[in-house]
């Protein structure tokens, strides 16, 4: 599995275009079963909606789209693409239609909802989401601060920290890059710090 990008949080978005109402809901899905939970969710919740259109996209390189009763390839497929475009993975997404008498077109269906998965992306944020690998280094009080500081200027992302007798940083590095920066620290603190390996896991970062 390669590194990828998903949404930060769960979000959603209005839009109103010629007084219909386009709602989308957003949320990460790690499978297929997840992505229909909460598609059967926003359904239920929205039962009185003409259209709940969705679309989801899985880092497996699935992704399966409808257009809920709106004329063929105007709803589901160009929220897809938003999707797809812009290189989400692990992400669903449910547009809600409530009509408002205005017939629309089929382009402006396309805008429409490309236009409000858009909005959901944006207010859901992005994050990398990276194969890592994980480890714990005890390192003494007057040493922490400066070990700190280096794991940051190297790009390695701490994930907790623990204060005992010494102080237990818990951090990641990006698995192309261990070896290199694993080799910095061992250069530049010698035996002051001796890091242990944890296991490799996809870590935000």
């Amino acid at each position: 599995m390669n590194n990828y990008k998903t949404i930060k949080t769960d979000a959603e978005s209005t839009l109103v275009v010629e007084r219909s109402k386009f709602i989308s809901h957003i949320k990460r899905a790690e499978s297929r079963e997840q992505a229909e939970e909460f598609i059967n969710e926003i359904k239920k919740e929205y039962w009185d909606a003409r259209h709940n259109v969705y679309a989801y996209a899985l880092k497996n390189g699935e992704s399966r789209c409808t257009d809920d009763g709106e004329p063929s390839g105007t709803a589901g497929m160009p929220t897809l693409d938003v999707l797809l475009k812009q290189g989400y993975s692990d992400v669903v997404i449910v547009t809600t239609r409530y009509f408002g008498g205005i017939l629309l077109g089929t382009g402006g269906l396309v805008r429409a909802y490309s236009k409000s998965a858009a909005l959901a992306l944006e207010a859901a944020g992005s994050v990398e989401v990276c194969e890592c690998a994980l480890y714990k280094a005890e390192v003494e009080y007057s040493l922490a601060e400066s070990f700190e500081r280096f794991l940051k200027d190297n790009g390695c992302v701490i994930k907790n920290k623990d204060y005992a007798q010494n102080v237990t940083l818990f951090y990641c590095i990006k698995a192309e890059e261990n070896a290199e920066i694993s080799q910095k620290i061992t250069n530049h603190f010698s035996a002051r710090v001796n890091p242990e390996y944890i296991k490799n896991s996809y870590e935000e970062l």
